[in-house]
């Protein structure tokens, strides 16, 4: 007897900018040096709850170049991301890549907006893209998830760069980001028909 494997849907999850408070300088995300610095959100926690029991994977993909170009080490990472797992214990997994970046000699097919983090995650946990979002804050995060296949929701924190492409959703906050995915689903799950005698 055959077995039908249903594939999954994923919110793939930004990580500075999207669940924790990037440090902006002239107008510029970037990620915070150390552990002191990074905060989350208010309102992830809560979402990401939401969005769980909607019955998506959450991933979460980021971009870490600075390990790669030497200007920041593993371990303050590694930190942050215990924490980030501790906070939000519905996350399915971290991707990340350390990559440099092209114009550093190093490129890679896994830095955004290449899709490689959302192609392995999708093959290591069968996840449909097509049915899938990514949430940004970067036009990296946008193309990433067309790149992929995937909807891209972008919330729009008014930094000093410019969109490529235009994303699915835009919205101001977390909070937002879960509205619009949430409402996408169809609502049928309680309209049971009923007869009358």
């Amino acid at each position: 007897m055959g077995e039908h494997k249903v594939r999954k849907r994923a919110v793939f999850l930004d990580r500075d900018g999207v669940l924790n408070r990037p440090v902006v300088r002239d107008g510029r995300p970037f990620p915070p040096g150390r552990l002191e610095e990074f905060e989350l959100y208010p309102e992830v926690v809560d979402g990401c709850a939401q969005l769980k029991e909607a019955g998506f994977l959450l991933v979460v993909v980021t971009n870490q170049p600075d390990v790669g170009r030497g200007t920041q080490t593993r371990p303050p990472i590694d930190a942050m991301h215990a924490r980030l797992r501790a906070a939000i214990p519905s996350l399915d997994a971290i991707e990340v890549c350390f990559h440099a970046g092209a114009a550093y000699g190093e490129p890679c097919d896994c830095r955004k907006p290449k899709p490689g983090m959302l192609l392995g995650a999708a093959a290591t946990y069968e996840i449909d893209l097509s049915e899938s979002f990514l949430i940004g804050d970067r036009w990296r995060d946008v193309d990433c998830a067309h790149a992929a296949g995937c909807r891209a929701v972008f919330i729009d924190h008014h930094y000093q760069e410019s969109l490529r492409e235009k994303p699915e959703f835009a919205v101001s906050n977390f909070s937002d980001a879960v509205r619009a995915i949430l409402n996408t689903m169809p609502r049928n799950h309680l309209s049971t028909p009923t007869t009358r005698d």
